[in-house]
């Protein structure tokens, strides 16, 4: 029966040529839109993802942390009497104006970082020459992806604020949901954005070997000196941030049903084409029914012939996806593969192939071969 099959593609490849392809598009454009939907949400979290903080400190019920109110700039005193925090660095955020070279205007969200080489906020991204150039006066930092819209390359003059600033370097993941990012130091952010001196959004906390994040946290925040401030973990603010605009805002739930859509149109396209092939192959079907061939033995056949299908779609999607992938990275679009999407991708498709070929195949089992031979 497996050689059957086998066959039976072989000879009829044209019939099964649109499952292969329907599989194919089907696979294609649930993948490319959830990895469209994981990478422009997870780089919400960039900040948080890509600094070095075992803590971080704000303002109560902050959601995102592109979205936080300022605290007290006092407020670093309750953690730093915890015996278990190593440091404390103050991280402001605000909002400017930046006219570019020739006189264009964008808006942008100026980071103001402790630019040191130890500092914490954005360490596994920035390299010691990138904090070392930071700490040139009104230095600022901006993604590769941003370059064009800013207008800047390495060594441009620009304005923030009505105040200059130099570009002295490009940056590979500093680009977020939230907007355009500017990295400044401490003191150059003082220059371009004057509130920013008084102003802490967060305070990022390193926490010295031996202490557990979750425990610390906890004890942190029972400080009756902390009565309007939440204290996360870096990996339950990154989480809490991503959900936030995955579930609760506007553009995360037309981004979700946009994904759900794919999935139906992907589910419909592959479960009405594969079941034409197969009942376009029912006459052959029948014949091997009538000559004696058991419905399980049948069911065999067209399980692997729907297995086969699946695979050889996957595959030419699987390629097509690395193709993406590569114009994504290429032209920096903000994009996410990870295993556990591409597995259930890939294992939903195989399903619903073999239910659909089975399906297909149920006039058969249910009537007389005879009756189908005429």
């Amino acid at each position: 029966m497996v050689s059957i099959a086998r066959s039976s593609l072989i000879y009829d490849w044209r019939r099964y040529l649109a499952a292969v392809l329907a599989i194919t598009f089907a696979g294609l454009l649930v993948v490319v839109q959830l990895a469209l939907l994981l990478g422009l949400f997870g780089s919400v979290s960039a900040v948080i993802d890509k600094s070095s903080a075992d803590l971080w400190i704000g303002f109560r019920n902050t959601q995102s942390v592109d979205i936080a109110r300022s605290i007290s700039a006092s407020s670093d005193a309750s953690a730093w009497t915890h015996p278990g925090v190593r440091r404390v660095e103050r991280y402001a955020a605000a909002f400017g104006d930046l006219r570019r070279s020739d006189g264009v205007p964008v808006s942008v969200y100026l980071n103001a970082i402790d630019a040191t080489p130890d500092g914490l906020a954005y360490r596994r991204l920035l390299s010691p020459m990138q904090r070392a150039l930071l700490r040139e006066p009104d230095a600022i930092l901006i993604d590769t992806a941003d370059a064009r819209k800013l207008g800047g390359q390495i060594g441009k003059v620009v304005e923030i604020n009505g105040k200059r600033a130099y570009i002295v370097g490009l940056v590979e993941g500093l680009r977020s949901v939230g907007g355009v990012n500017v990295l400044a130091s401490y003191a150059t952010a003082r220059s371009l954005s004057p509130e920013t001196a008084n102003q802490t959004t967060f305070f990022l906390v390193q926490l010295r070997p031996g202490f557990e994040p979750d425990q610390v946290a906890r004890e942190i925040a029972d400080n009756s000196a902390l009565p309007r401030y939440t204290v996360w973990t870096s990996q339950a603010f990154s989480k809490a941030s991503q959900t936030y605009w995955l579930l609760e805002s506007g553009a995360g739930i037309g981004s979700g049903f946009a994904s759900v859509l794919a999935l139906i149109v992907g589910i419909v396209i592959t479960s009405q084409t594969l079941a034409a092939a197969i009942l376009a192959s029912i006459k052959e079907f029948a014949a091997l029914r009538a000559l004696g061939v058991s419905r399980r033995s049948l069911r065999a056949v067209v399980i692997e012939q729907s297995l086969w299908v699946g695979a050889i779609g996957l595959a030419i999607a699987a390629a097509l996806t690395l193709l993406i992938a590569w114009l994504g990275d290429t032209y920096r679009i903000a994009m996410a593969f990870p295993w556990w999407m591409l597995t259930t991708v890939a294992v939903t498709m195989m399903v619903i192939a073999v239910l659909s070929g089975l399906v297909a195949l149920r006039p058969l089992l249910n009537a007389e071969p005879a009756s189908l031979l005429r």
